[in-house]
């Protein structure tokens, strides 16, 4: 996966290479931040305003003043692909943290807050998406304020590389059995037609493409209910799927050793597949005119 040369760091545009980082910054030392991933296909990114709007969600409820307004920030990001030359697939990680100041757990006074981006090549995963992904479980032991798409992201990454060394793409996370979502993505459970997802709360991420996921299922009346299910419930699941903004609309065929139906992904998750892939060609289409 190349990264791409130019960064963008306190609204300037500077080679990687010479980035540096302050040794006293609030993200390196608390995890005092805030970061989102933006999906890019063919030069032009796809749910951006969404992306956009909950970066802006997340420093407000950690009380972290960004420095731009939302369409300074949009400008800025939308000249970082053009410096790039960026026309591929990939995806922009755009990070803020409250700034560089002496080590002190009080937040610091008068002091700018840190933020850059860059871009990296990701093509989409065609294979998984064709044929599905096998996931385990993991018990839920992370803060109780998950809707913060903040940076203290350690208990996400130990279920991920827990999933990793046994050969599975993802690890669903569950409190006492109620299934919250993976470690990096939302997950769903489809029974009887009806699509059944963890609600809105602070104990998860309200993910961008989750919101996506709900409008085509509307639009294709197809039932999407804001109901926690249990692990119990994997065992005589329909179909299952996860989202994410660099794994799209994902079938899930194997939870642990239990194969969700006939172990290949189902017709709803083909259906939203296609909806996607239908909404994402016509917001490129549009920004490109």
């Amino acid at each position: 996966m190349g990264v791409y040369p130019v960064v963008l760091s306190q609204a300037k545009f500077v080679h990687r290479d010479s980035l540096k980082y302050p040794f006293e910054e609030r993200g390196l030392q608390f995890g005092d931040g805030i970061y989102e991933v933006i999906r890019i296909y063919h030069g032009k990114y796809y749910l951006l305003m969404e992306h956009v709007e909950r970066l802006y969600q997340s420093a407000e409820a950690i009380k972290l003043n960004l420095p731009y307004p939302k369409h300074e920030l949009i400008e800025l990001l939308d000249d970082l692909l053009q410096r790039n030359n960026m026309t591929e697939n990939g995806k922009v990680y755009l990070q803020v943290t409250r700034g560089s100041a002496p080590r002190d757990h009080v937040f610091p006074q008068n002091v700018t807050a840190n933020i850059y981006a860059y871009i990296s090549k990701q093509e989409r995963p065609l294979e998984q998406l064709k044929h599905g992904v096998c996931v385990i479980t993991e018990r839920d032991i992370r803060w109780e304020k998950c809707y913060i798409k903040s940076l203290n992201l350690l208990p996400n990454v130990l279920a991920k590389q827990t999933a990793n060394e046994k050969g599975c793409y993802e690890a669903i996370l569950h409190k006492d059995g109620l299934v919250t979502e993976c470690s990096s993505s939302n997950v769903y459970l489809v029974k009887n037609g009806q699509i059944y997802t963890h609600p809105i709360t602070e104990n998860i991420l309200h993910g961008c493409v989750r919101m996506a996921v709900e409008r085509f299922s509307s639009e294709l009346n197809i039932p999407f209910i804001e109901k926690a299910f249990t692990l119990d419930d994997i065992k005589t699941a329909d179909e299952m799927f996860l989202t994410s903004s660099t794994s799209e609309v994902l079938p899930i065929v194997k939870v642990d050793n239990i194969q969700i139906a006939d172990g290949k992904p189902g017709p709803i998750s083909k259906r939203l597949q296609a909806a996607y892939e239908k909404d994402a060609l016509i917001q490129i289409e549009t920004v490109g005119q």
